[in-house]
């Protein structure tokens, strides 16, 4: 083994640094016995290091490119020309070029080779780089191969290779590049292989891509390829379309494309009995990596030969249950409108706060519904369930169903078993007096508990604040799950459904529920809303306040109180912050910085009150939709009397509109108690990190949210660390919030996609859920942190998802489009008791709306056009 080169079978993933994430994987494939690898060796980053270390015109350049921006693609493409121009110009030094020759010297004169860049950040299980920088096929001599060694170090520098470490993050200075020679196999086919679908991420189904001659043309998307599925080793799918050219390998150097012959091109690339041998490779390697793996292979004398694997980094993972049973899991993420990656600390603390077991996966949380699906009850009680939080979810659900190859239904049990029992999580509650006082009730108890934490856990600290929390969790989890509290909840829920549902078969009308849910009684989110437009009216006399106000950093607190009006406004904002201040977005996060400690964020939105408010609208705007709801409330009566049955009718729409009026707003306090309650643990736990950091034990306190709730307790009772796994979590952290989580994911890894089965909208618009009657025209605010929130009177916000900290936005906007959500989330409750038009559901709505767009919301069908 040299020192600038090493061959394949002294290279492995311990050298990722020396040869790169090409080479350690060839190193890693040639060493198992099974596995046909063609011979070659690497070109150590010691090398590349010799050429651009002390280069002074590649450094210059170098620098000058670090200041750009993925979207800078002049500069990108002026500087990264200037740099691979320097790096080509500059001779392969000599001990290197000894070297290659010493290794060259093994082979043939007349071998070929295929000389490939091979990076130090590539080909791992968090980046691919897959075809950022380059390949040369057919490489003939010492001359040439030298020559394409240094093509190879200057194609790092690729417009593609350097904008797409910008966008993930990677340093140009850290990132060095090996160079792999491998010795040139002539095939008859070749091809990629997936030991995963990449459509779909099933980890049962393997999938293969083949095409004659070399598999560059097919990597380029020259020419047709064959597809063949493979499941628990059968053959489940082929697709054979029509091959009209190859890519073949010229004798003295370099490729041509050749034209098939008519009579082969719809023949199938290989045979049966070599695709299930490749499908045998396949599985060798991936159990070898230990992870999915993408392959590239080719086949010469019906020998397969392996010329590359790599992770396949875009899959989701799968939440973890290693059984051997089926599972479908369900996003919890797009229930509770947060589909964010969440930080360990806050993933265990939702887990703790559950009423069943919830699985991670890619920094979201998933809840496994097979033993509900396995029953007919259980399964028609999940199903109504999510037809009302999200109906995308309902579908693909429903899809899994219906194809009868993964959910199995069991036989039915008895009314009392312990099956039905379990499933009765998602049946119907105990019924509730229609009577406003047993709301009232269940929030002076809520808040009477949380009083009592705020005293008792002062007190705890140590390992004791940790078994208290656990407590007092447990405390929390009877009072969300008492029966009256699900029952009054549901009361709003059904009765909201009640009336669309009857009003629309009696008198024709869609949605009549959506006015009658204006301004209810309750809704500690709404009133959050109402109650930011009161602070704007006190802070709205002082021009000095708002013109400080509008240069707000994170400490402005600190000069408010001299200036005149400052003191008036700290007490509206601070007693604000009392009640409000521990919600924001993401707020089921734990680790989410609150609005009482990030109170900056709410200033944009107070400045827009005062902008685009009059003084008293809070009020004003409750009673517009009180009254909005009363006339509605009478024009249903009196159209009902006119009908048979008529007083009938009206006397039990009478009681559902009391039960909307007398719950709905209580649907909203459960979460708002949850909210309150980890705030109250998070500032109890941040000072249990605090001796932590002094000890040395962490850099600083925030470093406790990448530990899981029973890892920070058991850091504080042993005061021990190794800090890696920080960083580590740290960078998986990072990965996490690339991924998009899905609403479905098999125990195979299949993501199942659910679609509306609707066809009544308008050519060209985009289709959602209909969650607040009514139609609107105005701009389109696209708006992905609330923190750049700047509303103008008429906008309608677009955006990914809303939980309740997205509330006091909802005053300014005259209609809402979301992509996560249903009928009975969080945004949708808002919009209707705001008067919203609002669709939610609208899968990508962020991307196919551009911000400033006019555009149409029909909250009444359930579509957005953009105009």
């Amino acid at each position: 083994m040299g020192y600038y080169v090493i061959g394949f079978r002294d290279a492995d993933i311990s050298k990722l640094a020396l040869v790169g994430g090409k080479g350690a994987n060839l190193g890693e494939l040639s060493g198992i016995e099974e596995i046909e690898v063609p011979d070659g060796f690497c070109i150590t980053t010691e090398a590349y290091k010799i050429i651009t270390e002390n280069n002074l015109e590649f450094n210059d350049l170098l620098s000058q490119l670090s200041h750009a921006k993925a979207d800078d693609r002049g500069i990108i493409n002026e500087i990264s020309a200037k740099i691979r121009a320097v790096v080509e110009t500059v001779p392969v030094p000599e001990a290197v070029a000894e070297e290659v020759a010493c290794y060259l010297s093994k082979f043939d004169k007349n071998t070929a080779f295929a000389v490939r860049s091979s990076a130090t950040a590539e080909d791992l299980p968090t980046a691919s780089f897959a075809g950022q920088q380059d390949t040369y096929l057919n490489v003939i001599g010492n001359t040439a191969i030298l020559k394409h060694i240094s093509k190879c170090w200057a194609s790092l520098f690729t417009d593609r290779a350097v904008t797409y470490r910008i966008q993930n993050g990677f340093d140009h200075r850290k990132v060095q590049l090996a160079v792999v020679v491998q010795q040139m196999v002539f095939p008859h086919a070749s091809g990629i292989l997936f030991t995963a679908d990449p459509v779909n991420g099933n980890r049962k189904i393997l999938s293969v891509d083949a095409g004659f001659g070399l598999g560059e043309a097919m990597v380029s998307g020259l020419v047709n390829a064959d597809n063949y599925k493979v499941r628990d080793g059968n053959i489940i799918d082929k697709k054979v379309p029509a091959k009209k050219l190859a890519v073949y390998a010229l004798k003295d150097g370099g490729t041509e494309e050749q034209r098939i012959e008519p009579e082969l091109q719809h023949d199938q690339v290989l045979t049966d009995k070599q695709i299930l041998r490749l499908n045998t490779i396949g599985r060798m390697i991936e159990e070898h990596f230990n992870s999915p793996q993408d392959i590239e292979w080719c086949i010469a004398n019906d020998t397969f030969y392996i010329v590359q694997s790599r992770p396949i980094t875009t899959l989701y993972p799968v939440p973890e249950i290693n059984d051997g049973e089926n599972h479908v899991f369900i996003s919890v993420g797009h229930q509770q409108m947060m589909t964010d990656a969440m930080r360990p600390l806050g993933l265990s603390l939702w887990q703790l706060t559950a009423a069943r077991p919830m699985y991670k996966a890619g920094g979201r949380l998933f809840v496994d519904v097979a033993d509900s699906l396995a029953s007919a009850t259980g399964r028609a009680a999940l199903l109504k369930a999510m037809g009302q939080h999200d109906p995308l979810i309902k579908d693909a659900v429903t899809t899994l169903i219906d194809r009868g190859d993964f959910v199995k239904m069991l036989p039915e049990e008895e009314p009392d078993s312990t099956k039905n029992k379990k499933v009765a999580t998602w049946a119907q509650p105990p019924q509730v007096a229609n009577d406003p006082a047993i709301a009232a009730e269940l929030i002076r108890s809520s808040q009477s508990s949380l009083e009592t934490l705020k005293q008792t856990i002062q007190a705890k600290s140590e390992t004791d604040l940790f078994d208290f929390i656990l407590e007092d969790l447990q405390e929390m989890r009877k009072e969300l799950f008492a029966p009256q509290s699900i029952a009054a909840i549901m009361a709003g829920m059904n009765a909201t459904l009640w009336i669309n549902e009857k009003m629309q078969e009696w008198l024709g009308e869609k949605n009549a529920a959506d006015i009658l849910s204006q301004s209810v009684a309750n809704n500690i989110t709404s009133e959050m809303g109402l109650e930011l437009l009161d602070v704007a009216d006190v802070i709205r006399p002082y021009p000095e306040v708002i013109n400080y106000l509008q240069q707000a950093k994170d400490d402005f607190f600190n000069g408010l109180a001299i200036l005149n009006g400052g003191q008036e406004s700290l007490v509206a904002i601070n007693s604000y912050l009392d009640k409000y201040g521990m919600h924001c977005a993401g707020e089921i996060d734990v680790t989410q910085a609150r609005w009482m400690e990030k109170p900056v964020t709410l200033i944009p939105i107070i400045l827009n009150n005062i902008k685009n408010f009059e003084p008293g609208a809070g009020k004003q705007k409750f009673e517009m939709g009180l009254q909005a709801a009363l006339r509605k409330e009478q024009g249903l009566i009196e159209q009902l009397m006119q009908l048979p049955d008529g007083e009938q009718k009206a006397e039990e729409t009478k009681q559902q509109i009391g039960l909307i009026r007398n719950f709905a707003g209580y649907r909203e306090y459960p979460k708002y108690s949850i909210v309150c309650r980890l705030w109250v643990y998070k500032q109890a736990l941040l000072k249990q990190a605090e001796p932590l950091m002094q000890a040395g034990i962490i850099h600083k306190k925030e470093d406790v949210y990448y530990l899981s709730f029973e890892e920070f307790r058991g850091v504080v009772s042993t005061g021990k660390l190794d800090y890696k796994l920080i960083l580590q979590r740290k960078i998986e952290h990072a990965l996490h919030e690339k991924l998009n989580p899905p609403r479905v994911i098999t125990s195979d890894g299949e993501i199942i996609s659910g679609k509306y089965n609707r066809e009544d909208f308008p050519v060209g618009a985009m289709v959602g859920l209909a969650v607040s009657a009514g139609v609107i025209e105005g701009r389109a605010r696209v708006i992905l942190n609330m923190e750049n929130a700047e509303l103008e009177e008429g906008d309608i916000l677009i955006t990914t998802f809303t939980d309740p900290s997205w509330t006091p936005l909802f005053v300014s906007i005259k209609g809402l489009v979301t992509e996560v959500g249903g009928l009975m989330t969080h945004g949708a409750v808002i919009a209707r008791e705001y008067g919203l038009p609002a669709v939610v559901g609208v899968e990508d709505a962020t991307k196919l709306i551009k911000d400033g767009q006019r555009i149409r919301v029909n909250g009444t069908d359930g579509f957005v056009e953009i105009l």
